[in-house]
């Protein structure tokens, strides 16, 4: 029997193939067509929202997963569509949800089991994760393989370093000691240190060669993985922001936007790039 041709099939095997093929906008041109329920304008103002998948942080006290309002809003102020994703699930079904995403985007959360960076795990390292370890090791892969956008915050940055090859300080206070605040307080959206960023980098392009950034953290990159480039550092010699030149995007910052996109507009113009990022793709 020979094949069929997809201008060939029935409305609804076509409507069925486009959702399962086209990704997110593909399935919201399906139900547009079907339902009839949107105009031309809203389609296309829909159509052109990027599926961002959030990793989960996880409250291990409570059992729970559970989400910051700030992820989301900066992305959907930046006209992305943010969604949460399962702590656990197969590989199989990670490779299945990626093809429905545009972008990911790496949350801050738990320390990065130091055994991911080939380092005996000492006292003064905090709570680890392995479900979290676990899951954005394979999103990672699958994020590359597929070329798709990437941003890591906070514990994002870290792991990207560790992912690709680099080390962590295991604690900032005892292992590289400084006058710089990296373990902020409330309110978070306050600025408590600069960094100065590189000229010539994307974040210079976007931003400018200095920002004042809020802080809440203990660890922080220690080596440098191959492949990522230094985009930003504090007074103190920390790395604050990376991005890897040979990747579409793949961004990584030590401070915390979500906490400050209201208030600090050069926070909100990296949810916008790399949300932009995500709809060229």
């Amino acid at each position: 029997m020979g094949m069929f041709k997809f201008g060939h099939l029935p409305d609804k095997c076509r409507d069925r193939q486009a959702r399962m093929e086209g990704g997110p906008a593909a399935q919201i041109r399906v139900l547009t067509k079907r339902t009839g329920q949107m105009t031309r304008a809203e389609e296309e103002k829909t159509i052109m929202k990027p599926v961002i998948g959030l990793v989960p942080l996880v409250d291990t006290q409570r059992d729970s997963y559970w989400m910051l309002p700030g992820y989301m809003k900066g992305i959907q102020t930046a006209g992305g569509l943010p969604v949460m994703l399962p702590l656990e699930a197969a590989p199989e079904d990670l490779s299945d949800l990626s093809r429905h995403l545009d972008g990911f985007l790496f949350t801050g959360g738990q320390d990065v089991s130091p055994d991911m960076y080939h380092e005996e795990m000492q006292p003064f390292c905090g709570e680890t994760c392995p479900e979290r370890d676990r899951l954005e090791r394979l999103l990672f892969a699958q994020a590359l393989k597929e070329h798709k956008p990437v941003l890591g915050i906070c514990r994002g940055i870290q792991l990207i370093n560790v992912l690709m090859g680099g080390t962590l300080y295991q604690d900032l206070p005892r292992q590289h000691p400084s006058c710089i605040e990296h373990h902020g307080q409330p309110p978070y959206d306050r600025p408590v240190h600069s960094i100065h960023i590189e000229k010539g980098t994307p974040l210079y392009r976007l931003c400018g060669d200095e920002m004042r950034v809020n802080s809440y953290h203990h660890q922080a990159i220690r080596t440098l993985a191959p492949g990522l480039r230094k985009m930003a550092e504090a007074e103190d010699g920390i790395i604050e922001a990376v991005y890897c030149p040979d990747a579409a995007f793949l961004w990584g910052v030590q401070f915390h936007p979500e906490f400050s996109w209201q208030t600090d507009n050069q926070c909100q113009l990296i949810f916008d790039e790399f949300v932009r990022n995500c709809r060229s793709r």
